[in-house]
């Protein structure tokens, strides 16, 4: 668990970093957007083609392979003074991530007690957002109070990074390596006909709060400072995490109800708070921001579980992986392809021009979220964990 918080603390670190990069660096909002297209991009890529690897080769060569691209890309990040190399090195934690997301995963899962039973499935699926925000929290932190502003935090993860590296090396293998390791890296992306007709909303909701998130990494830096006026990097992790980590706290809320009920709450949720945003930017009010936020956060959890608990529904254990593959390709798409189209706006149109896009995306999936969310055909209903970032 430690070896997952570390990874995507790594991933969350560069967050807070944006703004300076931007101020003295020169990189433009269109130059960060790529960044994050970078590294969905790479996840997305390595979760396809490598998610099953650990299955034949082991968990533990897997996730120290993880550990090893994630350390690359922060050493990477040490000198950062062109965009191409910040590009690079969030490339690499994509990679890392992607086979971290998997491989860590499953190893939390095979390794996890069997009392209490929900105890595999809360410390798989939230401990990555719980990553995400401490490293946002800490690099923030860091930045604003600490030495050697563009570099410390790096450091810091990067030791963590070793330290959890030799944690698994010293741990117990749990899985027996087996042939078929080749055979694995083909992608399988299907969503059984059973449950297709939920593919519909159930995208809906991926794509708009996906997207949402990769608007938060590419251009919340920058709107922090220009239009909520704080130059606190401290702030800035503080806001990055309160969009993270409530999301980790909807999902178990979104499991005492249906999933078309839930997905509906969720959305609606997520339209309000993306209201909230849109009106904290044009007034200027941080603090609405913030709030907002989390609203947005925790109702992102509702909606992305439940349609994740509809498509899951009556599956069999070889239905899980093209499922999760269906669902990593509509998620990260969500998160690739309007960051991309929004970092070539950016010189067009302005910030709170581009936030108010991002919220009408929120509004036409909750339309659609409202008018077409329907349950699984049968009552019986089964836990999900949402994919990870």
């Amino acid at each position: 668990m430690v070896s997952l918080v570390a990874v995507f603390a790594a991933v969350g670190s560069t967050i807070p970093l944006f703004n300076i990069y931007r101020a003295e660096d020169g990189f433009t909002n269109a130059g960060i957007s790529l960044t994050v297209v970078a590294y969905s991009a790479a996840t997305l890529s390595t979760l396809l083609v490598l998610g099953r690897l650990s299955n034949h080769v082991g968990r533990r060569p897997t996730a120290i392979a993880s550990l090893g691209l994630v350390v690359v890309g922060c050493l990477l990040l040490l000198n950062v003074h062109a965009i191409g190399v910040l590009i690079a090195g969030r490339l690499l934690m994509g990679l890392g991530a992607g086979l971290g997301s998997s491989s860590l995963t499953a190893y939390i899962v095979d390794a996890a007690p069997a009392r209490p039973a929900w105890l595999a499935s809360v410390a798989s699926s939230q401990t990555v957002m719980l990553g995400l925000a401490v490293g946002a929290i800490a690099s923030g932190a860091l930045v604003q109070f600490g030495p050697w502003p563009r570099d410390l935090i790096y450091l810091v993860v990067v030791g963590l990074l070793l330290l959890s590296g030799v944690l698994i090396a010293i741990s117990s293998e749990t899985v027996t390596p087996t042939p078929g390791a080749w055979r694995s890296l083909r992608p399988s992306a299907r969503v059984p006909a059973r449950v297709r007709h939920l593919l519909p909303v159930a995208a809906a909701v991926f794509l708009a709060t996906w997207a949402t998130g990769a608007f938060y990494q590419a251009f919340v830096p920058a709107l922090v400072k220009d239009q909520l006026h704080t130059d606190s990097s401290l702030v800035l992790g503080l806001v990055f995490a309160a969009y993270m980590a409530p999301s980790a706290l909807g999902a178990p809320l979104g499991g005492r109800f249906t999933p078309a009920a839930a997905q509906r709450l969720g959305m609606f949720g997520f339209l309000a708070g993306m209201i909230g945003i849109i009106t904290a930017i044009a007034t200027g009010t941080l603090a609405l921001f913030i709030a907002a936020t989390i609203v947005a956060g925790a109702s992102q959890g509702i909606a992305i579980s439940a349609a994740t608990r509809g498509l899951l529904h009556d599956g069999t254990v070889a239905d899980r992986a093209p499922i999760f593959s269906a669902i990593y390709l509509l998620s990260y798409s969500g998160a690739t392809i309007p960051a991309l189209i929004a970092g070539r706006l950016s010189s067009t149109f302005s910030l709170p021009q581009l936030a108010f896009g991002y919220g009408g995306l929120a509004l036409v999936a909750t339309l659609l979220t409202v008018i077409a969310a329907h349950n699984p055909h049968t009552e019986t209903t089964y836990p999900a964990d949402p994919p990870t970032r």
